[in-house]
Formats: C-alpha cells, structure tokens, sequence
C-alpha cells in the first residue's frame, strides 16, 4: 500500500502563496513603470528579460531579470529559514519554489500568458542552494556568451540542473521519485523545455533571434 502523506494546511498555504508571488509578470509591471512597450507586443512576444532588452532598456531587462529570479527565491527562502518551527523543510520549500515559477508560466493576474521562466527557474536553484545556483547559472552564461542563444542556454541548463542537484547536495547521482526536492527540479526543466519548443524548432532551423537582436 502507497503510504502517501498529505501536505499540511501550512504547506499548503506557502505553496499556493508562492504561486501568486510568481504569477506577477515583472516584464510587464517594470515596462509600464518604465514607459517601455508590453513586452508582449514585440520581439518574441514572451513577458522575460530576454524580450525587454529588445526594447533598447537595459536598465528594465535587468530589472526584469532579478525581480523575476527574486520572485521565487523568496518563498524558498524563507519556508528554509522559518518553517522548521511549522514542519515545513527542503522539500515544502522546492514545490513552493517549483510553484512560483509555475505562477511565472502560467499567471493568474495575466490571464495565464507567462514567460519561459529561466530567471524564475533561476532563482528557485539559489534559494533551495546557492552552489547550485550558481553553477547551473554559470552553465547558462557559458553557452549565452559562446552562441548567443538564450534559449539554447536555458536548455542546456535546464538538463545540468537536476544532474548537478544530485551531484552537490545528494553527493551521488541516484534518482527517486520520493526525493521531492529533485522532483521538483526536474519538473521545472521538462516545463522549460516545454515552454521552449518553439525556440527548438527555430534553433533546427537556423532561425532563432540571438542575444540582443530584434
């Protein structure tokens, strides 16, 4: 028999928080700020840095970026820094982490119309571990400056990170459906892939935008 534990109200509650934290669309809340177009109007039409800095702002991409990635590090954050006190640990803190980045993708304020959530993705990784943040970060950096394709670096990133997860906080790579924290991290790299296959297809066919053009 399953011996499957329901979340507590607690968890759940951070859970669902977390998605509305994530569902607010910071491309286009700090493009109206700023006097910037939607971002949903040009470009690639996807509300993320990469589509701002097509605007000409480099200031409202940056913006864009770490709000975006801010957005999701939060909740992670602070369920691992309060919420041993209400039986909230790693795991509760990866699916508030992997919903805020689901709120990214599919935002109730925005009609369900989100971006790709890289940033967002991003951010969640530095809160459940800086190291490994950081370093599928610097994956991500390696193939933008080598090929000058976001999206590609999203991919490639997206494959390292549950593979790093095991590396730097398991210390042995060995898959488990009941390791929730890897769950979590591997959901959010199959729906970056998803939310990318219109990249993929314009990759294939030597047509994807690179970093910067219009």
């Amino acid at each position: 028999m399953l011996n499957f534990h329901f979340p507590s109200l607690v968890a759940l509650a951070a859970i669902v928080l977390s998605y509305l934290l994530g569902s607010l669309s910071f491309a286009v809340i700090v493009s109206k700020l700023m006097g910037k177009g939607d971002p949903r109007t040009y470009g690639s039409g996807n509300p993320g840095a990469t589509n701002v800095l097509r605007s000409g702002s480099k200031g409202a991409a940056l913006a864009t970026l770490l709000l975006d990635g801010f957005k999701s590090w939060l909740p992670v954050a602070l369920i691992l820094h309060f919420g041993a006190a209400h039986g909230l640990g790693l795991g509760t803190a990866a699916l508030a982490g992997l919903a805020a980045f689901i709120g990214h993708l599919y935002p109730v304020f925005f009609r369900f119309q989100g971006g790709k959530g890289v940033a967002t993705a991003a951010g969640a990784l530095l809160g459940i571990s800086w190291a490994l943040g950081v370093m599928v970060a610097l994956v991500w950096l390696a193939v933008a400056v080598a090929l000058r394709y976001s999206s590609l670096a999203a991919l490639v990133a997206a494959v390292f990170a549950p593979v790093l997860y095991l590396v730097v906080i398991e210390g042995a790579v060995h898959w488990s459906i009941h390791d929730t924290p890897l769950m979590a991290i591997s959901a959010m790299s199959l729906l970056l892939f998803w939310r990318h296959r219109a990249n993929i297809v314009r990759l294939w066919e030597g047509v994807e935008p690179r970093i910067g053009q219009k």
